[in-house]
């Protein structure tokens, strides 16, 4: 499966007011990325354009290194933030309806929409109407109608508002697979912790320009400081007096503290040893919540 996607120069206006500056990103083949920015920043204005659903004034969106066509957006999942189902429609009918417009046979398109349903959670629900559902079980509802083509590229708008932790794990493990079997997925979230946990890749916008972009690992690696956890058997409060180190927090024998350079760290390391038994000695990277506050200040 291929589907790599690129945004190279994306700008869009309304009048005066730039929504869009410079969008420059790819949505890999087999990886999730994350798109994160406060409301406004720009998000759902650049996954509309992706579809085609407006026109950016400048730049270009490419799949494969070609530009995007219609026959190409009909290898697209979408879901959007905003209710997109026939309220009275019954689950099952709803989701067979999408795939057959997709060009799958009646038996086909049935035997997708159960399975994938069922992958859901849906499974007991499948003859219920969407408007009987809870808002969880819509949102569900939704993302199964994004997926029952097997799409090569996924954008998803907020796939995990409304849902409780059980049914974020289930959604989560679904967009795994779909990434394991070579799916490109670009999905926004306000839920951070979510994003840090499942995203291979992260997009910060904010003000309509990209403030940090790359794989979630090389992020907490730029951004972090030399800021370390100790933990050991004896008091760690010698470490309030050892030059090049500021004590951020101890108690007993934890500590969190920050150093001038990494040498200072190994230092504290093997004076830690001298004192008693160490359980743990490690550098502390920053939270994708961390990161963002960081970028966008």
């Amino acid at each position: 499966m291929t589907g790599r996607l690129h945004l190279d120069g994306i700008t869009k206006s309304y009048g005066a007011r730039t929504v869009l500056d410079d969008i420059r990103f790819e949505v890999v083949p087999g990886r999730l990325t994350g798109f994160v920015g406060g409301n406004g920043a720009g998000k759902t204005t650049t996954m509309r354009i992706i579809l085609g659903v407006l026109a950016a004034d400048a730049g270009t969106v490419t799949l494969d290194d070609a530009a995007v066509t219609s026959a190409d957006r009909r290898r697209f999942g979408y879901m959007p933030e905003e209710r997109g189902l026939y309220p009275k429609m019954k689950v099952m009918e709803q989701v067979v309806y999408l795939a057959r417009l997709h060009g799958f046979g009646k038996a086909d398109a049935t035997v997708r929409a159960t399975a994938l349903l069922e992958e859901l959670g849906l499974g007991e629900r499948l003859h219920d109407t969407i408007e009987s559902l809870s808002l969880g079980n819509q949102q569900r509802a939704q993302i199964a109608a994004a997926l029952v083509h097997d799409p090569e590229v996924l954008i998803l708008d907020e796939p995990f508002s409304g849902l409780d932790p059980l049914a974020v794990d289930v959604v989560a493990d679904v967009l795994q697979r779909r990434a394991a079997q070579g799916a490109s997925i670009l999905f926004s979230s306000h839920q951070l912790d979510v994003v840090e946990r499942l995203c291979d890749d992260l997009i910060i916008i904010a003000g309509g320009t990209i403030r940090a972009s790359g794989s979630r690992d090389d992020l907490r690696a730029q951004h972090s400081t030399l800021r370390y956890q100790l933990d050991s058997s004896g008091d760690t409060g010698w470490l309030r007096d050892e030059p090049g180190i500021t004590v951020i927090d101890f108690e007993g024998g934890s500590a969190l503290f920050d150093v001038d350079e990494p040498s200072n760290a190994q230092r504290v390391l093997r004076e830690a040893l001298q004192r008693g038994a160490v359980t743990s000695f490690a550098p502390q990277h920053p939270s994708l919540a961390q990161i963002f506050k960081e970028v966008i200040a």
